[in-house]
């Protein structure tokens, strides 16, 4: 879930896996492994949404979907 708003924010800015990583302090390997199903360590949540331009709620919302 989580992964899926950083590739949603991340594509949005149209950064690259590693020039996030590079932001973040971490490697393209983790980011990737976030954006598949992993989860950042819990510090680093306020990088990422300052990188993307977010705020931490916001790497939490789902999609909503709505069914009529």
């Amino acid at each position: 879930m989580i992964g899926d708003q950083i590739k949603k924010y991340r594509l949005k800015k149209e950064i690259t896996q590693e020039k996030m990583g590079n932001m973040i302090g971490v490697t393209t390997q983790a980011v990737s492994k976030w954006e598949r199903g992993g989860s950042p360590d819990a510090e680093l949540l306020p990088k990422i949404a300052d990188a993307l331009g977010i705020t931490i709620n916001m790497l939490y919302e789902q999609e909503q979907i709505c069914s009529l």
